[in-house]
């Protein structure tokens, strides 16, 4: 991905060169040039095309974003409420994520879940530790850590 991105940099200033406009336009016309190239010579270039990537990575801080504004607004909930019903507890988490990028990025999502945190990861880095508020929900937790985070960080990392 970095080699495409740099490529694609080197294209945009030599454009740039060739067109004798050195302005935010002309390196954007460059780039966005560059950017075709790129998508027609991806045969011969061993990676993915690297906007995809961009794109999955672009998704994955919306949704870092979002499960902030949520859980800020949830933990405030609990706050604010004159009385605590909660059920505090602790779960495991069978992950398919294998590299220690990826198992890092899904404990720091995890904290970001209401009253969640993971305590320890396996040796294996297959199963996560969890600390929960609410355990009773703790199946419909690891449902959602599975379908949200997991499958997101897979597209970035995988694909």
């Amino acid at each position: 991905m970095s080699f495409q991105i740099i490529l694609n940099l080197i294209l945009a200033f030599v454009w740039m060169f060739l067109t004798n406009n050195w302005s935010y336009q002309g390196f954007t016309i460059g780039y966005l040039i560059g950017l075709v190239c790129i998508y027609f010579l991806r045969r011969f270039i061993p990676y993915s095309f690297y906007v995809r990537k961009l794109y999955f990575i672009i998704r994955i801080l919306l949704l870092f974003f979002t499960e902030l504004v949520v859980s800020s607004y949830d933990v405030l909930k609990h706050v604010v409420s004159p009385k605590l019903n909660i059920q505090p507890g602790i779960f495991t988490l069978h992950t398919e994520l294998d590299t220690e990028w990826e198992i890092t990025i899904l404990s720091l999502l995890i904290a970001l879940t209401p009253g969640t945190v993971t305590l320890e990861i396996s040796p294996q880095r297959n199963i996560l530790y969890i600390h929960a508020m609410d355990v009773p929900k703790a199946e419909v937790t690891v449902t959602l850590i599975k379908e949200k985070f997991e499958r997101k960080i897979m597209e970035v990392s995988r694909k």
